[in-house]
């Protein structure tokens, strides 16, 4: 053959080849689309009420995720075919005081005002959910529908009365801990203290299952996760974890907590938080800026909206100085992959963690969410296994806490 001729074939092959793969792209972009437009979609947490009262931003416009708009908004919601949403009110870990629990409290009220005042400002684009079927009701009404979670127990205090408090609220769900330790239990960041869950956690557990608000285990300690299990009557969640056989975080659940999740009914929500993704390459010169700056601001714990927004800004310039490594939708699939063959495709689904550091390169805000949908179906997985991750498992949890809740 001639190099002519072998260049006319290399030229067919290559045209042939893109031909092909634009073919099979834009296949798999219409699949995606179709499976949105059929199937209730869920994200089980964001930070999003973070971004509430802060001036420029609205839930009710388009606002831009790369000139601080954050990652999620109704239109984008819409935009991303995303239909249900947990918001996280989430109040960072401050002293353990009198003081510091009723200063925890009312930030957290004023957080659940926020969104109360925001869906009335929005009806008709958005609607508080409160059970499962809500998230249906909505969706058939062309309207986003928003849960509420509380993320970090420090609320409640010593109280416990003020469970069923933030349950009238709306909160479906309360994750345990943050990052630190409180009086629940211990954080899976955080010193060994109450060797898992306390006393009063353990009190908490039980006032949840009563009322029908799940039990997330994201956040907390080893033990603490055990502890849960060996208290709960009701499936758990862990409302935005990943595998950490895939990215060796405490943050992740390690395979023999999947398949005590397993054994349980619950279910795994992965999050797009890059250092929960995949290990990042060392940056000292990050690391060191970042250490300095959490020095600073008090590991951003306890400072009012004002300081608040501050250490926000010069977060920011760390990282337009020191841009952040983020992993792919690819790496994500990965989680999903490890724990379905681990545990099988009924306990896995998806909490982002948009608005509280989750991003992707290839799935930086909400209207990029389909890029996963695209590669599950890439990879094989069949529509209705697609299902389950995006809404069906999580329900399916919701649903069996509703039900001992009236039980």
């Amino acid at each position: 053959m001639t190099m002519t001729k072998r260049f006319l074939v290399f030229l067919v092959f290559t045209v042939v080849a893109s031909y092909l793969a634009n073919s099979q792209n834009t296949q798999l972009n219409e699949r995606a689309a179709n499976f949105h437009n059929q199937h209730l979609t869920i994200d089980s947490h964001t930070d999003t009420p973070l971004m509430l009262g802060r001036e420029g931003f609205s839930l009710g416009e388009r606002n831009d995720p790369r000139n601080r708009g954050g990652k999620l908004d109704f239109l984008r919601m819409q935009e991303g075919g995303l239909d249900a949403v947990f918001f996280a009110v989430f109040v960072g870990q401050g002293e353990r005081t009198d003081e510091g629990n009723e200063q925890a409290k009312n930030r957290a009220l004023q957080i659940f005002e926020n969104i109360h005042n925001s869906l009335d400002q929005f009806k008709d684009m958005a609607g508080l959910a409160l059970n499962a079927d809500d998230a249906y009701q909505l969706k058939q009404e062309e309207k986003s529908a928003i849960y509420i979670g509380l993320e970090n127990a420090y609320p409640i205090g010593n109280d416990l009365a003020m469970v069923r408090n933030f349950y009238n609220l709306g909160a479906r769900y309360i994750t345990l801990s943050h990052t630190r330790n409180n009086d629940v239990c211990d954080s899976s960041t955080d010193t060994t203290e109450h060797n898992g869950l306390s006393d009063f956690g353990e009190a908490v557990v039980r006032e949840m299952n009563q009322l029908g608000m799940m039990v997330d285990v994201s956040h907390i300690s080893d033990k603490a996760f055990y502890d849960v299990l060996e208290i709960t009557s009701t499936p758990i969640i862990a409302s935005h974890s990943n595998a950490r056989a895939i990215c060796n975080h405490p943050r992740n659940l390690d395979d023999a907590m999947l398949m005590a999740l397993k054994e349980n009914g619950g279910v795994v929500q992965v999050c797009v938080l890059s250092a929960y993704v995949k290990e990042a390459n060392p940056n000292p010169e990050r690391d060191a800026a970042r250490k300095e700056l959490r020095e600073k601001h008090n590991n951003f714990q306890g400072l009012t909206d004002e300081q608040m927004a501050i250490a926000r800004e010069e977060w920011y310039e760390v990282n337009r100085t020191y841009p952040p490594e983020l992993a792919t939708v690819s790496d994500l699939v990965d989680h999903i992959d490890h724990i379905v063959k681990t545990i099988g495709v009924d306990y896995v689904g998806i909490g982002t963690d948009f608005d509280g550091g989750g991003a992707l390169e290839d799935c930086y805000d909400v209207i990029e969410l389909p890029n996963i949908t695209i590669e599950l179906l890439r990879r094989g997985y069949s529509e209705s296994d697609i299902e389950k991750i995006w809404s069906g498992n999580f329900m399916r949890v919701f649903r069996e806490v509703e039900a001992a809740k009236k039980s």
